[in-house]
């Protein structure tokens, strides 16, 4: 066959959501006549059928394994037996740390075009062309697979959004061959990332960026998130100097804000890389003393002037 090839990626029982993201980059791919399938490898795999049931989706392959959670020889075993036998045209899988145990080695010994952090793919003149970041994401790498006929993609997560319609896509059990694991599992230990927000859930976003111009501004703004009900979030600039978590960076590099329905932007540019992380947004409210920042060109409404002059303004009625 040929097509689509998506494996999904569970943990403690749970369907990862990058998993549905995969799928809507799958479907974006698909050409007349071609479908679009999806693997779930698990000792229980037939739980996650109705989780995975979704428009866009021909078929569901369920693949029982071993090992309960991810196991990196498992994996490569088995998609790479899911690969020879199907012959797909494309595999995408996520950009996680369970793709690094394995994907790449995969890639290697099957031959195939691969490519990492990929964040936007297209067919050009019927020819798959992957875009992801490169030198620290302050440009954009095209990448084509010249005389490659399967793609392996490790797609960005938080890029794609999820198919949301139910369907009854056909199911197929794919029978693995046996593996010896070089490792076991023992047990989960939760590590605490010091910041437990979630950008990508918040449907609220206050962000600033590097017009704040220096780290003791961040408390006011926190503030003012905090008083009008908003998440706080920074651009690339805030998070690299350390003034706010990783966690809270929106772009490329950082979260993309999936569900957000207000998003405010207080000092920020606009810069490309952060405008991707805000492409599902439906109201970009801007403020910025720059008339000529490009994050208005984005933006619903926009508001040339002082970020403090505004925020206080904006605190006084909170």
């Amino acid at each position: 066959m040929s097509g689509i090839l998506v494996i999904g990626e569970q943990r403690r029982g749970e369907l990862r959501p990058v998993s549905l993201e995969l799928l809507s980059a799958g479907i974006s791919l698909r050409r007349a006549g071609e479908e679009v399938a999806v693997a779930i490898l698990s000792d229980s795999p037939d739980r996650f059928v109705k989780p995975l049931s979704l428009s866009g989706v021909d078929e569901i392959v369920t693949v029982k394994v071993g090992a309960a959670e991810f196991d990196p020889d498992i994996f490569e075993s088995a998609v790479g037996a899911l690969i020879t036998k199907r012959n797909p045209d494309v595999v995408l899988v996520a950009h996680s740390v369970d793709s690094f145990g394995y994907a790449a080695a995969l890639a290697t010994r099957l031959g195939l075009g691969f490519a990492t952090d990929v964040f936007s793919v297209e067919r050009v003149d019927g020819e798959l062309v992957a875009t992801r970041g490169g030198y620290g994401q302050k440009v954009y790498v095209e990448v084509d697979f010249p005389g490659r006929n399967t793609v392996m993609l490790a797609i960005r997560g938080n890029v794609f959004k999820p198919p949301e319609q139910a369907a009854s896509p056909r199911i197929t059990i794919f029978d693995t061959p046996p593996v010896q694991s070089r490792a076991t599992g023992r047990e989960f230990i939760e590590m605490s990332a010091g910041d437990d927000v979630d950008m990508t859930a918040a449907e609220f976003i206050l962000t600033i960026g590097r017009g704040i111009g220096e780290e003791a501004k961040v408390a006011q703004f926190r503030e003012l998130a905090d008083a009008v009900g908003a998440t706080l979030g920074c651009s690339r600039p805030i998070a690299d100097a350390g003034w706010l978590p990783k966690s809270r960076q929106v772009g490329q590099s950082g979260k993309t804000a999936s569900t957000c329905q207000l998003y405010i932007a207080m000092g920020v540019s606009g810069a490309i890389q952060h405008l991707a992380g805000m492409k599902h947004v439906s109201t970009i409210v801007a403020v910025n003393s720059d008339a000529e920042a490009s994050i208005f060109s984005v933006a619903k409404y926009g508001i040339v002037g002082d970020i403090f002059e505004i925020a206080e303004e904006l605190r006084k009625h909170f």
